[in-house]
């Protein structure tokens, strides 16, 4: 009888769903604290922005119908809503970390309601910087930079279109940077399914082979053509 093969697992990059219905949006008040930006313990090398420190404090900015669940935050930070938090820990989900809640100082709602809404209580989590690394060789990417270091696997872009993670990197994590592309949030089928099951909303779930990043409209590069 043949043994049953595992399925390779999926992953999403995880975007604020701008124009949707729950589009929210948050601006940090100034000034805020900053530290110093994560670096690789090997090489060195800058991995990502300056990490936001309290007094955690923003306006909220509504232009969708109703607040969402998910916002973009300072540097390498995002925002939840407490119940997405909640849900998040009572599931057994991993990848943030921090959960510290923040003082929304104003709310500005960017088109009519017929009636006042209720502003969610929000709280500002770190994805976590996984041990998953982005396979250059399976991806679709345009190189501007190449990787020097075998720990953090940095790489500059000029473009992407498509992303796969090696083999045997990644440590079951639901959420998290990849090492080589950090600037990316990383998430989970299991995160995917939750999302749905607790209808989580101003979320944008892309699978990562469908991901593009080309700001400068390159196109995908000349190799592109094959499978992953």
């Amino acid at each position: 009888m043949a043994t049953e093969q595992p399925s390779t697992p999926r992953f999403f990059v995880l975007e604020h769903e701008a124009w949707g219905a729950h589009d929210t949006m948050f601006d940090r008040a100034s000034p805020a604290n900053f530290a110093a930006a994560p670096r690789c313990p090997v090489c060195g090398t800058i991995l990502g922005m300056r990490l936001w420190l309290p007094p955690y404090q923003g306006e909220v900015e509504l232009y969708g119908k109703a607040f969402g669940d998910f916002m973009d935050g300072p540097a390498y930070d995002i925002l939840i809503s407490e119940r997405m938090a909640e849900a998040f820990r009572a599931d057994g989900l991993t990848g943030l970390q921090g959960f510290h809640p923040v003082e929304v100082t104003r709310v500005r709602v960017r088109r009519k309601n017929p009636q006042p809404l209720e502003v969610p209580r929000y709280f500002v989590a770190s994805p976590c910087f996984g041990r998953a690394a982005v396979d250059e060789a399976r991806s679709r990417l345009r190189i501007r930079e190449p990787m020097t270091c075998a720990e953090c696997r940095s790489i500059a872009v000029n473009s992407i279109h498509g992303l796969s993670l090696m083999p045997g990197t990644w440590a079951g994590e639901d959420v998290f940077r990849p090492r080589g592309i950090q600037g990316f949030i990383f998430v989970s089928e299991r995160f995917a399914s939750f999302v749905q099951r607790h209808a989580l909303t101003n979320m944008k779930l892309i699978p990562t082979e469908e991901f593009v990043w080309d700001t400068s409209r390159l196109g995908p590069p000349p190799d592109a053509s094959g499978s992953h």
